[in-house]
Formats: C-alpha cells, structure tokens, sequence
C-alpha cells in the first residue's frame, strides 16, 4: 500500500454532453442514440417551462401527497438520549415510495413528446419490465 496515496480529479457534475471525466458518459446501443438525443433536448426545454413545473408540482400535492408529513419519534428521540428524531413518512405517497416522484417526472415528459410508449427504470434493474 502507498503510505502517501495521490488525489486524482473528480467531477461531481457531468459537462455539457453529459460526460463525467475524459471517459465518461452514455453507453448505449446506437439504435437508441437519437431517441436519446431527442429526450436531452426536450428534458432541457422541460426543465426550463414554468407550465411543465407547475403541472409536476400540482401532481405531487394532490397525486402523490407532497409534501409528506415529518413525524416526531418521541420514543425514539427519548431511547436515544434526547436528540430530536424526526421522520420523513415516504410511506405516506401513494405507491408508499418515494418512486412515484421520478414516475411522475418521466410520464410527463413522455406526454410533452406526444409519445405513445416508454422505456423506464423500475427501481429493480428491470427496466421496460413493469407495467
């Protein structure tokens, strides 16, 4: 082992194309390529829309049920020696997951491109697998 290691650069956020580092970035088949293009660009025209937010924002209160309560865990608090512990209840969403957020966001989108299906990711690895 290297008692005096080196530090090596790192990014925290990818650059303009989406790449982390020199080597960084989408590996994907090329049949999917422009697909994946095409959602960037409207992903970044969607970010920017005051109307998309607002529409995102209404389904997460009145959908989803954002924002989910914080509970006090006064028993908890007291078992461990007084520090307030509080819980964020992600179980109160529907779907009892925070999950939904990213659906949601990823539905929307699909709608905004006028498309009639979508590939997304499940949470398991099982991606285009739910229904």
């Amino acid at each position: 082992m290297n008692p005096n290691p080196t530090s090596t650069a790192t990014h925290n956020v990818p650059d303009a194309h989406g790449r982390y580092g020199d080597f960084g970035g989408r590996f994907v088949p090329e049949t999917l390529t422009s697909a994946l293009d095409q959602l960037a660009v409207e992903y970044e025209k969607a970010r920017q829309d005051e109307q998309f937010q607002r529409e995102l924002d209404d389904l997460f209160k009145h959908y989803v049920g954002r924002p989910s309560p914080l509970y006090f865990a006064e028993r908890l608090t007291e078992a461990c020696g007084g520090a307030q512990i509080w819980l964020k209840r992600e179980d109160t969403n529907h779907t009892g997951a925070h999950k939904i957020n990213n659906t949601l966001g990823q539905a929307l989108l699909t709608l905004r491109m006028g498309k009639q299906r979508v590939i997304a990711e499940t949470g398991a690895g099982q991606h285009g697998v739910a229904t």
